[in-house]
Parts: structure tokens; sequence; C-alpha cells
């Protein structure tokens, strides 16, 4: 964002002889209230944003938009190709649905709104409290888990080497399409490469070793037939296209996500800052991956069709236990009979702020949460000291996925930076992607036993 300055309303259709404004919906805005900001989004365009953040109009071409009459997008890509099998890089399946459920919303605006946002709202801070008023379940005696110390963590209990899977075959030079089916497959068994981005790296080997001891297969990841073999039977290619709805078009977005807490507390909510964001999301893909194989496209216009990864239809199963791999930087699911079901990239604490150690427990699990920001119980972010309250979305800071555990202040959940899952480090808890974090926390329960190994 380069700055903002205030504009004076009136009716205003063109701002110079060749600019438009243009709304979220796709109309002419034909006027400028009161209250709006200029700014400029991270693609470098001008925007006008409401005192909330929220993107009410976009500066245009005025040639281009009266000429996107005349654009015909592809839609007859929907149809079935006669003549070809589904091993033919001209055909495209229909688009998947979005595999987030009903109950998972990621961002929203009221309606009506009777004033914009006052001043941050700003506590006392509590004393901590380290479990005292969290006491963990009850567990029976009919070969479930060993009750727990109060805390949820055993102070005295020693660091548990992980399981030791078989090295993955070295991935050779292979194309980025043939290294993307890879990643596909590997996420529609789920174990999942993390953001598909058509580049191989440490959370694809870790996919692949995981996947094998699974399964007892190997998996040679340069055999590209036999991965286009396994694709086809798991759903088909890897790639298939998707139609921008109107509603895909409009959002709601933010112009930009500030880095300090204060400045997120002060939004209504932290939903996408842009439409290539919210679809990169949805099929698991890298943003820049999306931009790249999709060159010169608009993504803002309803009814442009793109190419995007089919993902295929979500894990599922029961979990029964949870391994969090320090060593790996990766989270292990097993279900009751100890079998290994899934597997996903994760960033497990840090030098300064350790993960726990031992056993703890999942102890409830909430989709698109909010997320109050405690420096005396939780981190220092900045110059904050105070209590701040942020609003949900995918960009918060735990995403929109939040499994507490046992062990008070820490859980399980999902991030604003996907692409950073598996690389970096995180403030002690266990932070994944956010379509992970979800099919996670739909295969697990409250009581699931959650153990940090090396």
């Amino acid at each position: 964002m380069l700055g903002f300055a205030l504009a004076p309303a009136h009716a205003q259709t063109y701002l110079s002889n060749d600019t438009v404004l243009v709304s979220p919906e796709g109309d002419l805005l034909d006027y400028i209230p009161d209250d709006a900001r200029v700014m400029r989004d991270n693609r470098g365009r001008t925007v006008y944003v409401d005192g909330w953040g929220n993107i009410i109009a976009t500066a245009q071409s005025a040639d281009r938009y009266f000429a996107r009459g005349d654009s015909r997008p592809r839609r007859d890509r929907y149809r079935a190709v006669q003549g070809y099998p589904e091993t033919n890089p001209d055909y495209f399946p229909p688009a998947p649905e979005s595999e987030f459920g009903d109950e998972l919303t990621t961002s929203s605006v009221p309606e009506m709104r009777e004033a914009l946002p006052g001043d941050i709202e700003r506590q006392q801070l509590p004393d901590a409290d380290f479990g005292g008023s969290q006491p963990l379940p009850d567990f029976d005696g009919n070969g479930g888990n060993a009750a727990l110390p109060e805390n949820g963590v055993d102070p005295n209990a020693e660091f548990v080497p992980g399981p030791k899977f078989k090295p993955a075959i070295a991935i050779g030079k292979m194309s980025s399409a043939e290294i993307t089916a890879l990643q596909v497959f590997l996420d529609r068994e789920g174990f999942s490469p993390g953001v598909i981005d058509g580049k191989k790296g440490s959370n694809v080997t870790k996919a692949i070793e995981a996947w094998q001891s699974a399964t007892g297969e190997t998996l040679d990841p340069n055999n590209a037939d036999d991965i286009l073999e396994r694709l086809r039977l798991s759903g088909g290619l890897a790639f298939t296209t998707y139609e921008i709805s109107a509603a895909d078009a409009a959002g709601p977005y933010v112009a930009a996500i500030p880095e300090d807490y204060a400045q997120k507390a002060a939004l209504p909510h932290l939903s996408f800052t842009s439409t290539t964001e919210m679809l990169a999301e949805k099929f698991h893909m890298d943003e820049a991956y999306l931009k790249e194989i999709n060159p010169g496209v608009d993504f803002t216009i309803p009814g442009t069709i793109v190419k995007v990864i089919d993902t295929g239809v979500a894990k599922t199963g029961k979990v029964a236990k949870i391994l969090a791999d320090k060593g790996r930087k990766q989270i292990l699911a097993y279900d009751a009979d100890g079998t290994l079901i899934a597997a996903y990239p994760a960033s497990i604490g840090s030098a300064d702020t350790p993960s726990p150690s031992g056993l703890v427990t999942v102890e409830r699990i909430a989709l698109n949460p909010g997320y109050t920001y405690n420096p005396k119980i939780n981190f220092q972010q900045g110059e904050n000291n105070k209590v701040l309250t942020l609003q949900p979305g995918p960009n918060g800071p735990v995403g929109t996925v939040w499994i507490a555990l046992s062990k008070p202040t820490y859980g399980i959940h999902g991030t604003p930076e996907p692409s950073k899952i598996g690389k970096t480090q995180s403030h002690g808890c266990i932070r994944m992607t956010n379509w992970d974090a979800t099919e996670l926390a739909k295969m697990t329960s409250p009581g699931v036993t959650v153990e940090f190994v090396d």
C-alpha cells in the first residue's frame, strides 16, 4: 500500500477521459462516498475502500470496461470432449465444488452498518491461567489413554523419537506439470505436499515417505506414466477449469493485511485480499503458480474461465492419535488400529517458543475462529502490550481453524501464509495450511491424543 487520500463525495462516472470506477459486482460506480480512501492493492491497481477496509471500487480503463461485452469466455470447455479419453490433455472434467463445509465461513461483513469502527478496544491483562480452570476430560479405563497430569504435560517426560520412514526415491529432472501431477496425487491421498506449486521440495519428499509407510508400496516420483494412472484412478487429471462467479469477484476482500496486531484488531474481518488469493486457497495452490498457469487473465471479471487444480474428494476417516513430529516438521494422523491414514507438513514451535513435550489431548475444535492476543501468556508482537481481539478470517493469525490442546494457549491451527508451512517456525503451536487443518479437524474429535516427538 502506497498511501491514501480523502476524496469528497460527488456524482462521477469517469475519473478521466479513459478511466472509470468499477464496483466489485462489475457495475459502474456513479459516486464516490465521503469516507472513501484511495489506495493501491497488491497488484498495483488504484482501489477505493470504505472505513471498514472493504474495496468498493477499482479504477479500470474505460475502453476495457465498455468492450467487455464482446468477450466470450470459452464455456464450451465444460462440455464433454467427444472421442477423447480422460488421459488426453484436452479433456477438462467439471470444476470441483468447495471442500469447505457449510459450517465454515472464511469471511463476512454486516449487511447494514450503523457506524464506522471506533477506537481499538484495549483491556487490562488478566492473570495468567495455566490450566487450573481447564481440567482435562476424564478417561475411562477400558483400553483408553492413561490419565495425564493436571496441566496436560508431564514435566518429566523425555522426547520420544519419531517414526523412521524408508527414504523416498530422489526426484530427478521433471517438468512443472509432472511435479504438479505428483503433488495432486499425494494431496488427494491425504498425504499433503503443502501448497501445490509445480516445484519439488522437502514437503513433497516427506509426503511420499509417509504415503509409502502407510501403503507398503514404493512410489517412483520419476515415473510420470505411473503417476498419471494413479491420478486417473483417484479422480482424473491434475488440472481442471473453474468459472469465476459474481460472488467470487465481489468478495468481500480487504485492500491489505497489516503486520501490526493493533491495526489488525481495527479491521472488521481478516478476509482475503484478492480473488487470486481466495482461488489459490480454494484449490490448494500457491498464488504465484495460479497466476503463472493463467497468463494475462483478469481474475476480477465474473464469467472468466481459469485453469486450476482438481483437488478431488477430501480425505475422510476417524483420527485416534496425532503425532507432531518436530524433526520432520510433519503431522501424522493414525486411526484406532494404529494405521497411518494422513500426513501434513507443519511448522512446529521455535527455539524461543518451543512446542510442548510428551502427551496432550484435543480439547475443542473451532472453525473460522476469532483470535485474542494476550502478550502476558502468549508472545510479544511489536509494541503491543495490551489484550487485543482480532476478528475471524483466513488471514487471521490462526487462519480458519483452531484445534485447542489441553496445554493452555497451545493448538493446531491454520495460517495466512500457506507457502511457508514446513519451512518456517511457529510461536510454539502447530501451524498448517488452512485446507490441511480443516481436513484434519473434520477427522478429529475432543479427547484425541496428540504426542510431540523428535
